[in-house]
């Protein structure tokens, strides 16, 4: 795939979104598209490369798309907001009108979420987290297996660490974001990165990558799997997703 021709989504533009943003614009991306429905706060910005003082109480999605634009490496590229969140009830719309999904998000209904939007609709997908000194990318291709599904099999029903608990360290993100960018221009490329999961211990400064395997019994993709739509019920275990139903106009028209 022409790297000027791909179009990304990117689902979550915070600590790891900003710098996979940056580093997909400056790889010669040609169209980035940014789900996220919070607004800039202070308390962000050492992790938040692309927006300062400035920005604070701003749209992310929108202030991100402005910033995105000093770092085009595409004479046509084009970042802007989708207009919503990533929901239950748009998130097959979202997905399917790009050619890679970037997801970055903090929460794990969220998550899921988009690792089944992905499966079903057959787009491939770069998940990524990261909590104090250690992160994760998994890149998933466009036949859906191996997926996140093969590594947590659902939504913790416990609570787990987040950043906002846990914290994180700035330069984290960082380099876990740039490494999620790396395996979506490879999956843009052609490279076969599918499955690819790459740890990085921040405390160690140890890179790990290997492939995982995909589970026959996976929900998602396994031998007979039993999610085969989106059931937004699915994905209220958490508060991040309390809502179901439209809240806000998508726009990817042209896209």
């Amino acid at each position: 795939m022409n790297r000027e021709k791909a179009r990304v989504l990117l689902v979550g533009v915070g600590g790891l979104g900003c710098p996979a943003a940056i580093v997909l614009a400056r790889g010669g991306v040609g169209s980035i598209a940014i789900a996220d429905d919070d607004l800039v706060e202070e308390s962000n910005l050492h992790r938040q490369i692309l927006f300062d003082e400035s920005d604070v109480g701003a749209p992310k999605a929108e202030t991100a798309a402005t910033a995105l634009m000093r770092f085009a490496a595409a004479p046509s590229f084009r970042a802007f907001a989708t207009g919503s969140r990533l929901l239950p009830y748009n998130a097959i719309q979202l997905v399917q009108s790009v050619d890679v999904v970037v997801e970055g998000s903090d929460n794990f209904a969220t998550k899921f979420l988009v690792a089944d939007a992905c499966a079903i609709a057959r787009v491939p997908v770069v998940h990524a987290a990261a909590v104090r000194w250690s992160g994760t990318a998994l890149a998933v291709g466009p036949r859906g297996a191996p997926c996140y599904r093969c590594l947590f099999e659902d939504i913790p029903r416990e609570e787990a660490p987040n950043c906002a608990d846990a914290g994180v360290v700035g330069p984290m993100v960082g380099v876990v974001g740039a490494l999620q960018a790396d395996l979506a221009l490879s999956l843009i490329d052609g490279d076969p990165v599918e499955g690819t999961l790459v740890t990085y211990d921040g405390l160690t400064d140890t890179l790990r990558r290997r492939t995982i395997p995909s589970r026959d019994d996976c929900a998602l993709c396994g031998r007979t799997p039993s999610i085969d739509r989106i059931d937004g019920a699915r994905y209220i275990a958490e508060d991040c997703i309390e809502d179901a139903t439209p809240s806000s106009q998508i726009i990817i028209e042209n896209f």
